[in-house]
């Protein structure tokens, strides 16, 4: 068997939101998932969640602040786990992998995560792009910062620019979902399901760690 992880990984993070305002995030997360798409209304979210429209301005300000909210939910989690990750006494190599099939699973998992990052990072306001930033893109760099260094320092990695790093694995993730739709039009190719999540893992890791590993005596 290979390396195991202690204990088991965190619990989700709460959000320190009353149960309205959880009814509110859910009914947006479902309506997004069914639809494929992060095209809802605020009177779609507050039929799915039972409650009044006014109610999404009385806790998230809008519905952009509801996004938001949303994102940074469901962010929270993979994030917790970046610092559970680090801390294992696992070989940076198997720590990579793992983040790899992590990374393609949570955006699987919540599969408007793409679409709410680029909409609220270039579509919204500057102050949310700014969130998002703070909760998801700069602890992913720190993450890769210390990963490769670690890497380096045991002797697995070669040296690896952490930004062109985050670019090549965040950006390839995240063109799974984003761009299936141009895929689909050009060559026919089916939704993102849970065979082609795997196939796909298994590729990244295979791209990945051909590119990063140090080879042994020139090989």
């Amino acid at each position: 068997m290979g390396p195991q992880l202690q204990n088991s990984a965190p619990e989700k993070l709460a959000v320190g939101r009353n149960a309205t305002a959880e009814k509110l995030l859910d009914a947006a997360s479902e309506l997004m998932i069914a639809r494929s798409s992060i095209e809802i209304s605020l009177s779609d979210i507050a039929q799915k969640s039972g409650s009044n429209a006014a109610l999404v301005k009385y806790h998230f300000g809008n519905k952009d602040g509801l996004l938001l909210a949303l994102l940074a939910r469901d962010a929270a989690t993979e994030v917790a786990n970046l610092e559970y990750l680090l801390a294992q006494p696992l070989p940076p190599t198997a720590k990579l992998k793992l983040h790899i099939s992590g990374i393609i699973r949570a955006y699987h998992r919540f599969p408007y995560m793409n679409r709410l990052i680029h909409y609220l990072l270039h579509e919204s306001t500057a102050e949310a792009a700014d969130e998002v930033s703070k909760f998801f893109v700069a602890p992913l760099l720190e993450f890769h910062r210390r990963l490769i260094e670690e890497g380096i320092a045991k002797g697995e990695f070669r040296v690896v620019d952490p930004v062109l790093f985050y670019t090549s694995l965040i950006g390839a993730c995240d063109h799974l979902f984003f761009g299936r739709h141009a895929m689909s039009r050009a060559i026919g190719v089916g939704p993102v399901t849970d065979e082609v999540c795997r196939q796909y893992i298994a590729h990244m890791e295979a791209l990945i760690c051909g590119g990063i590993l140090k080879r042994a005596n020139g090989a």
